[in-house]
């Protein structure tokens, strides 16, 4: 069976580490995994219960919940930010998790990765993320987890997609990912 998985990536910036590796995620993927990179989380406005009203829900978050509703699987890659996960990836988890109990990502397998400077590879952020995400309603992996420290140093002159030990970690993650919407579907 093929799996769709989306991967939302918590940080904007250009030369993102975390986008880097989502891109890998992307250019590894074993056969029946297919990855879509969404694009556009910097356009999603924040949740505000006021516009998520028929007829009045942001275009922007109306495509990311329309992508979102297509996957049968998502993978968040975050940073850390000051000890937490990006504001950008907690507004896009919001989104998703209306209306509640029924939003996009309910019900739905969640795997958390990502590399950040520090020491850990980013766990505090990543374990906020899933914390939010599971009470957002998604069935979170809590046994897939990928935390790649040092990620300036690191990823300084080899991206992601060229780091074997990265590659394997990346698949054997897609992997359980993949065993895990199969299993759901």
């Amino acid at each position: 069976m093929s799996v769709r998985i989306l991967a939302l990536v918590g940080s904007l910036r250009t030369g993102s580490h975390n986008r880097q590796l989502a891109e890998a995620a992307a250019k590894h993927a074993p056969s029946g995994v297919d990855i879509e990179l969404f694009e556009g989380l910097a356009e999603v406005p924040f949740y505000n219960e006021d516009t998520d009203v028929e007829g009045g829900v942001p275009a922007a978050a109306a495509r990311l919940r329309e992508v979102a509703g297509q996957a049968d699987a998502f993978l968040l890659f975050s940073p850390e930010y000051n000890g937490t996960m990006p504001a950008v990836l907690k507004n896009a988890i919001d989104w998703l998790s209306r209306p509640y109990g029924a939003g996009a990502i309910s019900g739905k397998p969640v795997a958390v990765v990502g590399t950040a400077f520090g020491q850990y590879g980013g766990v505090w952020a990543q374990d906020d993320a899933r914390k939010s995400v599971g009470i957002a309603g998604a069935v979170v992996l809590e046994d897939v987890k990928l935390s790649i420290p040092g990620s300036v140093t690191r990823f300084a002159d080899t991206h992601p997609a060229d780091d074997a030990e990265v590659v394997t970690a990346l698949t054997e993650v897609l992997g359980k990912v993949h065993s895990a919407a199969s299993a759901a579907a």
